[in-house]
């Protein structure tokens, strides 16, 4: 399997090429169950952080990043962009959104609390990896609809023309692979 060798927050990972169509390949970047990397990129992303009230991720990947940036940060709550909305659920915002690493459109939603949350607030976006910035702005939208101030917007990883991007905080570079 070929693989592409990332440095990232002080640590090396090899991460496999994967196909995303006959034309493009991708580096896949998955957070899910390395505790180390994930403990490492949130220090150092909460070093590169504005001051902010908020932060928020979507559903699923940002997960574990944005929960070690919350206990790290000393913070007890996060707000969490789902896929699908939830039967506790009450006054939900929803935004479609269409991802590089997803086949068929999705949206992301988040309860009246959460809007409640962020009304009026400072909210840094976080993410794992930013690509074709879909998932972003997506969550713009959301953070936009609730009357929140975006205050910043942060990843692990740039990906292809995200990293030519000024408006988000970044701890590496990820190349797309062309065919």
């Amino acid at each position: 399997m070929n693989t592409y060798k990332l440095k990232v927050a002080g640590l090396e990972r090899d991460l496999p090429i994967c196909p995303v169509n006959e034309h493009l390949d991708i580096a896949a970047f998955v957070i899910f169950g390395d505790v180390e990397l994930t403990v490492a990129c949130a220090k150092e992303l909460i070093e590169k952080m504005p001051p902010h009230d908020v932060i928020i991720t979507a559903e699923s990947k940002g997960i574990p990043l944005i929960h070690e940036i919350a206990r790290q940060s000393g913070v007890n709550r996060y707000v969490l962009a789902r896929k699908a909305p939830k039967l506790y659920m009450k006054d939900v915002f929803t935004v479609e959104v269409d991802s590089i690493t997803t086949v068929n459109k999705q949206i992301l939603c988040i309860d009246g609390e959460d809007v409640e949350l962020m009304r009026g607030k400072r909210v840094v976006i976080v993410d794992d990896v930013i690509s074709t910035g879909e998932s972003l702005k997506a969550l713009e939208t959301l953070v936009e609809k609730a009357g929140g101030e975006i205050v910043a917007k942060m990843a692990i990883l740039a990906e292809g023309d995200a990293i030519e991007r000024d408006d988000i905080i970044t701890l590496a570079p990820l190349p797309l692979f062309f065919k």
